[in-house]
């Protein structure tokens, strides 16, 4: 079980101890439910109200909300970003896999790094190169000539296909796949002639994709995922698509084709990206937007709306539904009062 003395806490942290240094913290819950031996932290406004009836044995905190708090307290600037220092001094977490299990199929064309851990039923096809202290979890594919940095760990079940490359200190959720077909598709006639995706997709350092996203190869250019991406749960990426360093996608996103996403943008859950555009740098899409035209400068953009009493969403619906009926009715208005407001002039 994991425990450290509140002092060293601060010591690792490099934050300001106020109050009992040789308490020993043995956990980390929410201010609402944490007891004595836990550490709790405030980061939001609306629960500075719970600060005076806080159980915890201490509590991280801005040097602002310092004076309502009566329990020891480690004071930082930012006290969310010092809560996720602190949840990975304390995962326990097991590894995806340990050593080498003797179930794994390995090709023998396969290079392996130094400390690779591979896990039941795992497939490593021909040609693949695994780096340094690569984890690959159980029933695992890695297709041919696959190329997966040191330090990259992919928990159960994940399928990497032929030729993707996927760089250092990645970390890859359960049941994703990266490398399949994208959408690609000629019509003769009304049949599909289906289009070979030659393309295959890179992926940068320290990029974090969760379970159950389908990141699709290239067609003629790579799908490229940049430095520092984290991409949520269920999320589909297109082939083609590029997504810029440090931006966060959250769950159930989906972008079409050939999109390309700048560097440090963020968005929401539940959005649809169309293909075949760009959107600048530092964009920031709330949840359920749809994106439909290129967004070329930076800035937060929303679409959609929100949910309604049923009745109340009728109404709306029939206003949309009529709105260019609306919009003739109002410019015959205008026109109409164009031509009178100069006629009173006259008189």
């Amino acid at each position: 079980m994991f425990s450290i003395r509140l002092a060293d806490l601060a010591k690792q942290l490099n934050a300001n101890l106020h109050g009992n240094g040789e308490l020993i913290i043995n956990g980390i819950a929410s201010i609402h439910s944490a007891q004595a031996g836990q550490i709790t932290f405030l980061s939001n406004n609306r629960y500075k109200e719970h600060l005076g009836s806080c159980k915890a044995s201490a509590v991280v905190l801005t040097e602002a909300d310092l004076p309502q708090c009566h329990i020891s307290a480690l004071v930082v600037k930012n006290p969310y970003l010092t809560y996720a220092y602190i949840a990975q001094l304390m995962d326990t977490t097991p590894l995806p896999a340990n050593n080498i299990a003797p179930s794994a199929i390995i090709a023998p064309t396969a290079t392996l790094g130094q400390g690779v851990a591979i896990g039941v039923n795992a497939v490593i096809e021909p040609g693949v190169v695994l780096g340094d202290q690569v984890i690959i979890g159980p029933g695992c594919v890695i297709g041919k000539c696959a190329r997966i940095g040191a330090g990259t760990r992919l928990w159960a079940n994940v399928t990497i296909y032929h030729d993707v490359e996927i760089g250092q200190h990645c970390l890859i959720q359960s049941c994703t796949v990266v490398g399949a077909d994208g959408f690609g598709y000629a019509n003769e006639q009304g049949n599909w002639i289906k289009i070979p995706q030659l393309g295959t997709v890179i992926i940068g350092d320290h990029v974090e994709i969760g379970a159950c996203t389908t990141i699709d190869r290239g067609a003629l250019d790579n799908t490229v995922i940049g430095n520092g991406v984290i991409i949520d749960n269920q999320c589909q990426i297109a082939h083609n698509v590029v997504i810029g360093d440090n931006t966060a996608v959250a769950g159930g996103v989906i972008m079409a084709g050939s999109l390309k996403i700048g560097r440090s943008c963020q968005i929401g859950g539940a959005s649809v990206l169309n293909g075949h555009m760009a959107i600048s740098d530092k964009v920031v899409i709330t949840g359920m937007g749809m994106v439909m035209r290129p967004i070329n400068k930076p800035g937060v953009y929303s679409s959609g709306i929100p949910v309604q009493p049923n009745e109340v969403w009728r109404k709306t619906a029939t206003l949309v539904m009529n709105i260019d009926d609306i919009s003739n009715r109002v410019k015959t208005i205008e026109q109409k009062l164009e031509k009178t407001i100069p006629d009173q002039h006259n008189k």
